[in-house]
């Protein structure tokens, strides 16, 4: 059995091709069964995100073909048209493969932490699919808890890297606990649609999303339990905002030195964070001298970004030397699999023979015979029984030469040899 990676992400293919491959929730539970269809292969799972789409595959021979031929097929796409961008990874190779991705290392920015729901949502997927054994279960659930233990020993995910992520942490380092503040988003981009995401993760106590567009401002706050306003109603709601991000296409500033100071003025002087992310600004440089606002821009953001993404850089370092360590580790119970067949069937004949005596001495005890002269007979008797065959092939070797089965004998039972 082979365990093979065949796929595509946001480094080797664009968006154009990923969109060609990927699978869609309600369609993964009947690709993975027409999959698994194949006699080759034993045990699928499929990963399949904007940025990747990954076939972790247990095959019965060592050839990768029947995946990439599924993949083609199921698609209507030509393999000539694929190969370019895919990649394939085998054995130990597959399992350092889903190891860094699981962990964050092979994500479109480094460390970041949404990859791992998502590769547990694969592995719940094959589950309920029952496409999923031993082998690729063991593998998910390994690369579940590395990822775990990367997060906890490393630096990995504790440093912001994006815009948005950034200035929520810093709201978080200015008032801590956020369920009693308010946030007024000024904007109803990208952008701002994941800092809203990054807030209500947060539990923030209540948000206000501004736009020019209220319908589009409108959907932003409904999937955050917000309510919207236009810009027009900023002056009106400003003081109620505790923290403030801003990110239009306005050619000129939405919050003026004016509007803040009254702000400022209503809250009576209770601290107001605003991070002003847009090109051309959206509040005027001036805000800055106002008492009691800290303000933030883009390019101040930009600068404690960098500095994270050093962070992360030498964190991924030191999550490489765990992933090595772990890989030798999965690797080393893949290989045991193979004497597990032989473990079952030496016990099974140890316990044919221990059923066989113990029947003996029992009727041994019924006849009449003491019961120290049958526990003796019992010892001596299953004792010969179990060591007669391995002590007749052990002196069969040595006759033959075969010093090898010798010296795994003395090692097998942690003999020294005299």
């Amino acid at each position: 059995m082979q365990l093979y990676v065949v796929g595509l992400n946001h480094t080797t293919a664009p968006v154009a091709v990923r969109e060609q491959v990927s699978f869609s929730p309600e369609r993964l539970c009947h690709a993975l069964h027409d999959l698994t269809q194949h006699e080759l292969v034993e045990e699928a799972v499929i990963v399949s995100t904007c940025n990747r789409t990954e076939l972790y595959c247990a095959l019965g021979h060592d050839t990768r073909e029947p995946v990439l031929a599924w993949l083609g097929r199921y698609h209507h796409i030509t393999l000539e048209k694929l190969n370019n961008y895919l990649y394939t990874y085998e054995h130990t190779d597959a399992v350092r493969h889903l190891l860094r991705v699981a962990s964050g290392l092979d994500s479109l920015i480094l460390g970041e932490p949404q990859i791992l729901g998502q590769i547990k949502t694969a592995y719940q997927s094959a589950r309920e699919a029952n496409t999923i054994g031993r082998s690729l279960g063991k593998l998910f659930e390994h690369s579940f808890s590395v990822a775990k233990q990367i997060r906890t020993d490393t630096a990995i995910g504790s440093s912001p890297v994006s815009v948005a992520f950034a200035a929520v942490r810093l709201a978080q380092q200015i008032f801590g606990d956020l369920q009693h503040n308010t946030a007024l988003l000024i904007g109803a981009g990208e952008t701002i649609e994941l800092a809203a995401r990054h807030l209500h993760e947060k539990n923030l106590g209540k948000m206000i999303v501004a736009n020019r567009t209220l319908d589009r401002a409108r959907n932003v706050a409904k999937e955050f339990g917000g309510y919207a306003i236009t810009l027009e109603e900023i002056s009106g709601h400003l003081a109620e905002a505790d923290v403030v991000i801003s990110s239009t296409a306005s050619p000129v500033p939405i919050l003026s030195q004016a509007m803040v100071k009254q702000a400022i003025k209503t809250r009576k002087h209770r601290p107001m964070f605003i991070v002003d992310i847009a090109v051309p600004r959206d509040v005027e440089e001036s805000v800055s001298k106002v008492e009691d606002v800290y303000l933030y821009t883009v390019d101040d953001l930009n600068e404690v970004i960098q500095e994270n993404l050093r962070t992360r850089e030498q964190a991924a370092r030191q999550a490489e030397e765990i992933i090595d360590t772990q890989v030798t580790h999965f690797i080393g119970w893949l290989k045991s699999l193979s004497a597990i067949e032989t473990i079952c069937d030496i016990r099974e004949r140890a316990q044919d023979k221990r059923v066989e005596l113990v029947a003996k001495a029992k009727k041994m005890l019924d006849n009449g015979k003491a019961p120290h002269d049958v526990i003796d007979y019992l010892a001596h008797t299953l004792t010969n029984t179990i060591i007669h065959t391995p002590c007749t092939q052990l002196r069969q070797a040595s006759y033959n030469g075969r010093d090898d089965l010798v010296s795994a004998a003395q090692q097998l039972f942690q003999l020294q040899q005299k």
